[in-house]
């Protein structure tokens, strides 16, 4: 009889239904190749530009090691391995529930009979009562509930730590962009230094010739006007410059302070070695799409959490221990009590709770999927924007650069006509004023092009390859799954 109960639970447990659908990757339709993609490279095969470290893509030392600094201490990054391991603890929540649920207890107590509710005398009044003794409990997984929730919160897991992954991805670009526009305000503060000390001269010059009475004072006035403005972008820029190295102080969780400095700007050497791949890669390299994929699978397997709910439950309990009026007498044999019970539970009537339940959960199926169609379409986007940004901001440098040169022309040969009388100390004004602006605008166009490779190295999924920060995927002593394996 105990042989025949064992293998009719083994059944039972092994054998039953799995209520809910399996999940199907929906189906997509990539583009060919990226939007803004030069043709050039639309074919190139072998390793991606998103699959680079971020170690291989950065050359200046001083960047990498804020990088690692951040990596290590940022805020957002110790909140997000907080919570892989919650979703971890979760799993061996939701684990548990395939073993049985063994408890044990004691009781003391005193029981006294009243004497105006019973109007005949009891042979014994009141008594002490004793008990020690256990309860196991074990709910069949007819359904696939159990099943289900564990799918559930491993694919949790699992998306916790693609958050952490989408985390580290932005921290790293969010770092190599606030240290790149730090150095990029210091080239413009270094322009505005020595534009300022080339017009403190020009200054010194027309007020001499203003004394032999070559100039006049509207000329010195101009000269004067154009120190002035120089000496006010100045204090600018320094606050600038200082708010920025408080911003990169707080990615790398320290208090504000100072930055180290490495390369200049023109020496940093961002460019795009390698192609983008191809569009279809992207689904599997952009943590943020295989965590949306993995909320699509957790929601998926409530589905069929939700619809077991509406099925019959079959638990077995079983109760044992020792109970006695006197505690001397407690472990006696004739003081031993047992009980064993199936319980068959039934859902009938309960106005509808379970029904709308199952509803909301196919409701929230289909937000997650949205949620997830969306985030491959919006990487697709963060795709061909930085591509175009990159080869746009390029044209824009190179034009710069040319603009640069012609206007260091133009303010050298006006003031060498100035000097010999030719021409008026406007021109001259006209000439610092434009090769001011024209480096300026050459030095932010240098920073364009390096910020939109940061944009594209971010939106094919790189910055988070590191082999020293690779953990594993599952708790501990438990191997991955096929199936966990297959999705990462």
């Amino acid at each position: 009889m105990r042989r025949a109960l064992v293998a009719l639970s083994a059944g039972l447990l092994l054998g039953g239904c799995l209520l809910g659908p399996d999940y199907k990757r929906p189906p997509l339709s990539p583009p060919a190749v990226f939007r803004g993609e030069e043709p050039a490279t639309a074919t190139v095969a072998g390793p991606t530009f998103g699959d680079l470290e971020w170690e291989q893509l950065f050359k200046d030392d001083e960047l990498r090691g804020l990088v690692r600094r951040a990596l290590a201490a940022n805020y957002d990054v110790r909140i997000a391995a907080a919570r892989v391991l919650e979703a971890r603890a979760q799993v061996g929540v939701a684990r548990a529930a395939f073993f049985p649920q063994l408890s044990i207890g004691a009781t003391a107590g005193q029981f006294r009979a009243s004497q105006t509710v019973y109007p005949y005398p009891l042979p014994v009044s009141g008594s002490d009562n004793f008990t020690f003794g256990g309860a196991l409990g074990f709910e069949f997984d007819l359904w696939g509930k159990i099943r289900r929730a564990n799918e559930a919160s491993r694919a949790q897991l699992l998306a916790s730590e693609e958050a952490k992954a989408t985390v580290l991805s932005s921290l790293v670009a969010e770092v190599a962009t606030a240290y790149l526009q730090l150095r990029e305000l210091d080239l413009e503060l270094d322009i505005s230094r020595r534009t300022l000390e080339s017009r403190r001269a020009s200054l010194r010059l027309v007020k001499l010739r203003k004394e032999l009475g070559v100039s006049t004072g509207l000329e010195v006035s101009q000269a004067a006007v154009l120190v002035d403005f120089a000496a006010a972008v100045i204090p600018n820029l320094q606050r600038l410059i200082e708010q920025t190295e408080n911003q990169i102080r707080l990615l790398l969780g320290e208090p504000p302070g100072p930055v180290t400095r490495g390369l200049p700007l023109a020496e940093q050497g961002l460019t795009l070695s390698l192609a983008p791949g191809l569009p279809s890669s992207l689904l599997e390299r952009r943590p943020d799409i295989r965590q949306a994929e993995e909320n699509l699978i957790a929601a998926n397997a409530n589905i069929g959490v939700a619809k077991a709910q509406m099925f019959p439950q079959l638990t077995l309990t079983a109760v044992a221990g020792q109970q006695t009026a006197a505690l001397s007498q407690l472990m006696d044999g004739a003081s031993g009590f047992w009980s064993f019970a199936g319980n068959l539970l039934q859902p009938v009537f309960q106005g509808g709770r379970l029904w709308f339940t199952f509803q909301a959960t196919k409701a929230r199926q289909q937000q997650v999927l949205v949620d997830y169609e969306r985030t491959i379409q919006q990487a697709f986007r963060e795709v061909a924007d930085g591509l175009v940004a990159n080869q746009k901001n390029r044209e824009v440098r190179t034009q710069n650069e040319e603009l640069t040169v012609t206007a260091r022309k133009y303010l050298r040969l006006s003031t060498m006509q100035y000097e010999g009388g030719v021409a008026s100390y406007l021109e001259v004004l006209d000439a610092d004023t434009r090769l001011y602006a024209a480096e300026i605008d050459l030095a932010r166009a240098r920073l364009a092009v390096l910020l939109s490779v940061v944009q594209v190295y971010r939106a094919l999924g790189g910055g988070w390859q590191t082999a020293s920060l690779a953990s594993s995927t599952e708790p501990s002593g438990e191997p991955k799954t096929a199936e966990g394996a297959d999705r990462r």
